[in-house]
């Protein structure tokens, strides 16, 4: 196994031709089935934090709760049938990878409507299952559409389409995030108690209103041209293909070096989505109004999270992956440490304002090269599968340690809390520069 580095030497493309990969149709699918991937996850986890903490429920509980998320931690198990189990009707009208999208999208749906018309102040435990309902239908949408991506182009303009997904992923992000908040703030009654389950029940059917965008373009899209795998003649050569040729696909192409490629994407995102879980609880516990914490992020964070984004995949053909990992390595540790400045600041706006910008500049650069990376990772024979291993070990591990985080704020402030989730990037980028020495390719050796 060769292990020069992925970014030796080779012909670029031209600036112009650059840019206009974003304007081809298979990127602008990207772009708006990244917004109806991004959608869910917040209102499961981040926002729905809010809505909890206004509730009167406690950070601990709070904490345990993000446990929800850990959905997108086992996606892996059922992956194999999204990658190759057809649905009735569905599959022969649609293909398999839109028929798939298609049921994944009308799960969320139903399950933010059940959120919707439930009050966590009144009854926490319906509000529990109906938001496993939500993880559950997303963590299947991004199985299925983590294959249409890779299969939707050549190896070349993954870094394009994974900016585009990016893109739409974080607009969908700050949308579930900010507009929540803001249409929550517009639906209250004025002079009434400050918190108003009505207002979040309003804001959360638009939310499911909302993921009417994915369902759309799944309509209208394309099937893309998928590996075409011979049909298994029993239950055994069925698990031989679908689950344990996946995994041993990749342990022989990287073979020792398998080892380091998985603690990298491991712990990539840990500082991020360690912290994640207690930025709303800390911003409702600052005194900032749903109103603020909406506009910062609507207008600020928008913009910062689009350059993130583009600047991500730009850098990614042009410099390559590997060292934009690293740089939005350092980048996603050093913004929390601007979390744990904002807690001295008591309440104000202005440093509300760069500490968003700069989190999600970070995390856009970050993710956009993480995607590509992880892409490039994959067999297109086991595009579902694999890529499902993948993202599934990125949010395993930081979610899990995220479900102690209410606890630890408890115990120790939020100041330390943010410091420690800066130091959890620090392994990652000796780890980053170990994974730039392993050649990684997308087909099979």
């Amino acid at each position: 196994m060769s292990t020069s580095a992925p970014d030796s030497p080779e012909i670029k493309p031209t600036w112009a031709a650059t840019f206009r990969v974003y304007l081809e149709p298979s990127t602008l699918r990207m772009l708006t089935l990244g917004f109806s991937a991004g959608l869910p996850l917040l209102l499961v986890l981040g926002t729905l934090s809010f809505w909890l903490r206004e509730a009167g429920i406690d950070r601990t509980t709070i904490g345990y709760l993000s446990w929800v998320g850990l959905a997108y931690g086992f996606k892996w198990v059922w992956a194999p049938l999204v990658d190759r189990m057809p649905l009735p009707l569905l599959t022969r009208l649609l293909g398999r990878r839109r028929s798939w999208l298609l049921l994944a999208q009308l799960a969320i749906v139903a399950g933010l409507c059940g959120m919707a018309f439930n009050d966590p102040r009144v009854a926490l435990q319906p509000m529990v299952w109906c938001a496993l309902a939500v993880a559950f239908g997303s963590a299947t949408q991004d199985i299925a559409l983590d294959a249409f991506r890779i299969e939707s182009a050549d190896t070349q303009r993954q870094a394009a389409l994974a900016a585009a997904y990016q893109t739409g992923y974080r607009m969908a992000m700050i949308w579930a995030g900010a507009g929540v908040l803001w249409i929550a703030a517009r639906a209250e009654v004025a002079q009434a108690a400050n918190y108003q389950a009505a207002a979040w029940q309003t804001a959360y059917l638009v939310m499911a209103a909302s993921m009417s965008v994915g369902v759309v373009t799944v309509l209208f899209s394309r099937e893309p041209m998928a590996h075409t795998m011979p049909l298994a003649k029993n239950a055994t050569e069925w698990l031989q293909g679908a689950l344990i040729d996946p995994f041993a696909d990749f342990l022989r192409r990287y073979q020792w070096q398998a080892g380091l490629l998985l603690a990298l994407i491991a712990t990539y995102r840990i500082s991020d989505i360690v912290m994640g879980i207690m930025a709303n609880p800390f911003y409702v516990d600052m005194g900032y109004t749903k109103d603020e914490v909406a506009a910062v992020t609507k207008i600020y964070g928008v913009i910062m999270t689009l350059v993130g984004a583009f600047v991500g995949g730009v850098l990614s053909l042009r410099v390559g992956v590997m060292r934009v990992l690293m740089l939005g390595a350092i980048l996603s540790a050093a913004s929390n440490l601007l979390f744990a400045w904002l807690g001295t600041r008591g309440h104000d706006v202005t440093a509300l304002i760069f500490v968003i910008s700069a989190d999600n500049l970070s995390s856009g650069i970050a993710s956009a090269a993480f995607i590509a990376y992880l892409s490039s990772l994959t067999n297109v024979a086991y595009s579902a599968t694999q890529y499902a291993i993948f993202s599934s070990m990125m949010t395993l591990l930081p979610k899990f340690l995220a479900g102690y985080s209410g606890r630890y704020v408890d115990a120790f402030g939020y100041a330390n809390f943010f410091t420690t989730t800066a130091l959890l990037g620090l392994p990652v980028l000796l780890l980053v520069w170990l994974g730039s020495r392993v050649k990684t390719r997308q087909e099979a050796l």
